[in-house]
């Protein structure tokens, strides 16, 4: 056998170790901390709920960034998308909030304005920023379904 080859089998051995590893530990750390974690995503929806059932929509938003601004990283955001989401659905409307908001399947307009919405919040240079408003085009991307949906039925 070539030595290039065992050189080669021997990479491809330690890199497929190394995923394993990675996976298992992932797995591991799953198993003792899914129950913590479930729980507090339960209750971040709660506190998303009551906060949206007392405010509108961009209020929402704006407790999501300040919420974020106090504790940013990875699992912030998730805690905060959770937050959002909930409260965007228990919160009264906010005249022209989905207006300027593109469908997230508009990926070059999606990029433009959660770039945009950083800006605003003055969280341009976090990593995770873009995806904190990723609930904002959720919640209006379902609002504008329905209303479609409501137009269509309603013409019959």
């Amino acid at each position: 056998m070539p030595r290039w080859l065992k050189i080669l089998l021997i990479v491809a051995i330690v890199v497929v170790v190394l995923i394993l590893g990675v996976v298992g530990t992932g797995v591991v750390w799953w198993m003792k901390n899914r129950d913590a974690l479930m729980a507090r995503a339960k209750e971040v929806v709660a506190e998303g709920k009551e906060f949206g059932g007392r405010n509108d929509n961009q209020a929402c938003v704006d407790e999501a960034i300040s919420r974020y601004k106090k504790e940013p990283g990875f699992g912030s955001l998730m805690s905060n998308n959770f937050f959002l989401r909930a409260c965007l659905d228990a919160s009264k409307p906010t005249d022209g909030f989905c207006e300027s908001v593109p469908r997230s399947t508009e990926f070059m307009k999606s990029a433009a304005w959660q770039l945009e919405q950083c800006r605003r919040a003055d969280l341009s240079k976090d990593s995770y920023c873009r995806q904190l408003f990723q609930p904002v085009q959720k919640f209006c991307d379902q609002g504008a379904r329905k209303s479609t949906t409501e137009k269509d039925a309603n013409s019959n």
